[in-house]
């Protein structure tokens, strides 16, 4: 292997300007974060009189202290309920992500019921399918700390109804496959959330507090007329010891997050667990702290995709595959922590050379087993009569149809544009990446808002003078300047995510952290063996 060495000047003007531009994208993530635990910790004096403990401190006394901890879906929902990017909370009412229990890698999931009560939004259940799927890829035993409000039933959406079918039809996919579902049940779940904790492998209920029933005290009124009780309804004192919903029941919310760690425990889940092969390695020899100032934040201003590779992968070592063929698509092996994995990267669009040598790659990949990173950073597939000509549309099919079919774990990364096609054949989230994230000035769309642009102000322009009309240069104007702003818009890397495009917006500086953890996570998986039944664990 190659040691990269880098172009870079670190101190630089250019440097401290990227610097400067991307350290501001990360602040606006930070922001954003920061404004859904805000308005969720402001209810903490309510938590308190209650004897309960708020939404984010759970899922901290649930994992086990100084391990990492991956969140997940942070942006989602960011700009859909509200569309005013100064008062959107991002979140979808939930706190997911992975992270250790008792030594064990578990999803960890909190309702955040400090926002609304918990009430889901139109992107929750899009979150949790996602956090599902990944469950059900890596083998994830599952902790839920439930507490809900259920449908907002003021903005109500049918879709959003539909949709949270699935997540049932999820648990007991998971219960049948031997994917343990653990719910600790710290507040209300009503309606169709009461098949949380029914669905669920084992029921953790917190006295006084905990509540399932399908439906609440009002709901019973209204449909039959009966003056029901909370409690008799639905109270977790009532599912211990009448219904048998509730497998244990616990004094208050830190009594159940312990039982929720003992049951982890209990389970013996590492037990016969393969190590992860793993070869020695060293560091970078470059700062990843570097990246926030190696690379330029504008899509348009080209750069060396080596110079990531040099503060990510093992060594700064690659060994590139075919350098001279297809050159704007740089295929290479390297190690990160130890962990030998193939990386498919852009420095520029897709040319027919390049995409044969895609799906080569991919293919070699594949039949040693190794993981794939894809570094998006395309405007797409290249267009022009030279490129059909030379088959451009053949060889971009051969590498969809690589990337569609490998059997090896896929991480997609995208650190700038990934536009078009280009985004197909790079693994965008359409072709089920087992982990997707983003830098935040990530760009992704179906083409460029400049681009679409000009192309419908081309349209125009020859729709008018087929009539034999002078084109109407101030209306074709107004249409450009509408349609960049729409592209532009959608294209944004917090806008996307917070429609569940990808599994987060991450600091480009913890690139080297976050590939390792999800690498760690796949390959653990595969090495892991489950006892799956017919049906899932029902109760009796």
């Amino acid at each position: 292997m190659a040691v990269i060495e880098t172009r870079v000047i670190v101190g630089s003007d250019e440097y401290e300007k990227n610097r400067t531009e991307m350290l501001a994208f990360v602040d606006k993530l930070r922001a954003l974060e920061a404004r859904a635990a805000d308005a969720s910790n402001k209810r903490a004096p309510v938590f308190e009189k209650r004897g309960q403990i708020p939404p984010f401190q759970r899922v901290e006394r649930v994992l086990d202290p100084g391990m990492p901890f991956l969140r997940l879906h942070s942006l989602a929902n960011y700009m859909v309920s509200d569309t005013n990017p100064d008062t959107s909370v991002p979140g979808a009412s939930v706190i997911i992500g992975i992270g250790f229990v008792q030594g064990v890698r578990c999803m960890v999931w909190a309702d955040d019921s400090g926002i609304a009560a918990g009430a889901v939004t139109p992107k929750t259940g899009s979150v949790h399918l996602a956090v599902q799927e990944i469950c059900k890829r890596q083998k994830l035993p599952l902790i839920h700390m439930v507490e809900s409000a259920g449908a907002n039933l003021m903005n109500y959406e049918v879709s959003t109804w539909a949709v949270f079918g699935a997540v049932f039809r999820n648990m007991a996919q998971l219960s049948a496959m031997g994917i343990p579902n653990i719910v600790v049940l710290h507040g209300a779940s009503t309606a169709g959330g009461a098949y949380m904790p029914g669905m669920a492998d084992y029921v953790i209920g917190v006295k006084e507090n905990g509540l399932a029933a399908l439906g609440g005290a009002a709901l019973v009124k209204a449909a039959t007329g009966e003056e029901a009780d909370e409690r008799e309804l639905g109270g977790t004192e009532m599912h211990s010891s009448v219904s048998g919903v509730v497998e244990y029941l616990v004094d208050n919310d830190a009594h159940g997050l312990l039982k929720a760690r003992d049951v982890v425990k209990r389970l013996n889940w590492n037990k016969g667990a393969s190590t992860i092969p793993r070869q020695p390695y060293q560091p970078p020899k470059y700062d990843p702290d570097e990246l926030a100032g190696a690379i330029p934040v504008d899509h348009k201003v080209p750069y060396d995709v080596h110079e990531v590779l040099a503060r990510v992968v093992d060594g700064s070592e690659v060994e590139d595959f075919k350098p001279r063929y297809g050159p704007s698509t740089v295929c290479c092996f390297a190690s990160i922590t130890g962990i030998a994995c193939g990386i498919l990267a852009n420095n520029g669009p897709i040319d027919p050379n390049g995409a044969t040598k895609a799906a080569q790659f991919l293919q070699l990949c594949d039949q040693s087993n190794l993981p794939v990173i894809f570094l998006n950073n395309t405007t797409g597939y290249m267009v022009g009569t030279q490129y059909e000509q030379a088959g451009m549309i053949k060889h971009g099919a051969k590498m969809v149809q690589a990337v569609s079919n490998i059997r090896v774990p896929k991480i997609t990364l995208y650190i700038g544009a990934s536009f078009g096609a280009g985004n197909y054949g790079m693994c965008g989230w359409a072709y089920e990446p087992d982990f997707l994230f983003a830098w935040p000035s990530a760009r992704t769309g179906v083409m460029a808002g400049q681009s679409a642009a000009k192309t419908m102000s081309q349209v125009a322009e020859v729709a008018a003078q087929r009539k034999g009309l002078e084109p109407d240069r101030e209306a074709i104007a107004q249409q450009e300047a509408r349609i960049q702003a729409v592209f532009d818009r959608q294209e944004d890397a917090f806008y996307t995510s917070g429609q569940v495009l990808d599994h987060g917006v991450i600091d480009p500086r913890d690139t080297r952290k976050v590939l390792a953890f999800v690498l760690e996570t796949c390959l653990e998986s595969r090495a892991r063996t489950l006892n799956p039944n017919a049906f899932g664990v029902g109760r009796m």
